[in-house]
């Protein structure tokens, strides 16, 4: 009987300690999940207003041509530009170097602190920027342009290289929205600046004092980002011993980051044989094409509907103002429903249709809608792939040498883009508007491909090897993305 009492009472207490050790575990991990939720908004307070504001200017200073067209820039210095080559040319200039300095700045951008990364290029394109308002002539914009390519080349890359180092992939999707979504605030930003710049008198010319007013606050931000922008995780100083620590974990959930300024070259051939990575860069080429165009040309599209110069400048701003809400839009739904092609080609059935419309309707009105839908789908996708790869490329060094590469490939629409609505072909613009509404299906098409890819491999995995723990540290420092454990984001 005692020794039946004695057995009863060490279940009880077992079984009350056991109910102790769980209600433990569980407050942990509901303080490791508080802990881990204000490391993110601390991240969010210092990484994200920086990062967005270098894009806000490093967008401006490229896309600025477009409004500085109907300031006077063919006239004043390109001999009227009657047939409109020269100034696509000009347009372009920024996509050759943009391209081929792309990869090479990606790599190297691991080899230093971030922040010193980041400021000097910011430093180096405000600074090309502001000296297009000294141009005298073609061969002078040229030169400012091919340099503005060359600063630009190693930031726009290396940016989701250095959000992956922090974020999550539940997390990525709506940081780069964020971040991308000021191309889009820089759109409507531009148009009002401009359009304010025409109004005032002033012995320089207008588009000058453009390039000026646009160019001066990227040299300006370097300094605030050498100083305010956080380093590695590992070595920063922004955070204590305790954010490190989460931050390092987080860093190394699903895959495994490297540990201070390294290069695996083994995974750069990685990337060069990774079908994936050329796909998606067809992805971003039919993106570009529509991009490239509308920033350098949605003025002169909007004015060739009837409008003045001036109303032209102002009514840049509502596609772009859209645009961005829909943007944020886009990338929630995806980081919400952990998938990318999905909404990448719903976005890219989106703006094929806005050129549809271009091309089969002359009702002004419709076509203003159109520029609604163009600008929203394309924006979006670029939003989207960008985070896409961010996290599908296994290792750091793949990453630094798979997402330039993607980006150079998609780049080289750019350049298509800038050639594809010149004057002589004004007001429909016919070829210009088939071309990227082609493009753009091909966008669709991609993006289910790749989706499909990616749950295959998934499937395939989980299949041969089961299924990873949630967040479980992956050993990619050898096979990357083909690393057993590894899932990719679909």
């Amino acid at each position: 009987m005692d020794s039946d009492r004695d057995s009863k009472h060490q279940s009880v207490e077992h079984l009350e300690k056991g109910v102790d050790e769980v209600m433990t575990a569980s407050s942990l991990g509901e303080e490791r999940l508080a802990e881990e939720r204000r490391l993110v908004r601390k991240l969010d307070k210092r990484i994200l207003p920086i990062a967005c504001l270098l894009y806000l200017f490093a967008y401006l200073d490229r896309s600025n041509l477009g409004n500085a067209r109907l300031q006077g820039i063919d006239d004043d210095i390109l001999n009227g530009d009657p047939k409109g080559i020269l100034f696509d040319w000009i347009n372009s200039a920024f996509y050759f170097s943009y391209i081929l300095c792309q990869v090479p700045a990606s790599i190297t951008s691991k080899l230093f602190p971030p922040r010193v990364w980041m400021a000097t290029a910011a430093f180096g394109w405000g600074l090309s920027s502001t000296l297009m308002a000294t141009g005298f002539n073609f061969g002078g914009m040229m030169v400012t342009r091919i340099s503005l390519g060359v600063f630009e080349a190693g930031f726009a890359p290396a940016i989701p290289l250095y959000f992956s180092l922090f974020y999550t992939k539940a997390e990525m999707g709506l940081r780069m929205a964020y971040w991308f979504g000021f191309a889009a605030v820089a759109g409507a930003f531009g148009g009002l600046l401009a359009f304010g710049i025409q109004h005032i008198q002033s012995p320089v010319q207008n588009w000058r004092l453009l390039f000026i007013i646009e160019g001066i606050p990227a040299i300006l931000l370097s300094a605030f980002t050498i100083f305010l922008l956080p380093n590695r995780p590992e070595s920063t100083t922004y955070l204590n011993e305790r954010e490190r620590e989460i931050a390092i974990e987080r860093m190394n959930r699903a895959t495994s980051g490297d540990t201070g300024a390294t290069v695996n070259t083994a995974h750069i051939f990685k990337a060069f044989r990774d079908w994936r990575i050329y796909v998606g860069g067809v992805i971003y080429f039919g993106l570009n094409c529509a991009l490239a165009s509308t920033s350098a040309f949605l003025p002169t599209l909007i004015k060739d509907l009837g409008y003045s110069n001036a109303r032209a400048q102002l009514l840049t701003v509502p596609p772009y103002a859209v645009t961005a809400v829909v943007l944020v839009m886009f990338c929630f739904v995806s980081d919400r429903l952990q998938t990318r092609g999905i909404p990448i080609a719903l976005g890219g059935a989106i703006s094929a249709v806005g050129y549809l419309l271009l091309l089969a309707v002359s009702n002004k009105r419709v076509a203003y809608f159109a520029m609604f839908c163009i600008t929203s789908g394309t924006y979006s996708c670029i939003g989207l792939i960008i985070a896409w790869f961010a996290h599908n490329l296994g290792s750091e060094t793949k990453k630094a040498t798979g997402i330039p590469m993607f980006m150079a490939i998609g780049q080289c629409g750019s350049i298509l883009g800038s050639h594809i609505f010149p004057k002589t072909d004004g007001p429909r613009y016919i070829k210009g508007f088939a071309v990227c509404c082609a493009l753009e299906w091909l966008v669709v098409i991609c993006a289910i491909v790749l989706t499909i890819s990616y749950r295959w491999a998934n499937a395939r995995r989980d299949k041969l090897h089961g299924k990873p723990k949630p967040n479980a540290k992956v050993d990619t420092s050898e096979f990357a993305d083909e690393a057993p454990d590894f899932r990719y984001m679909p």
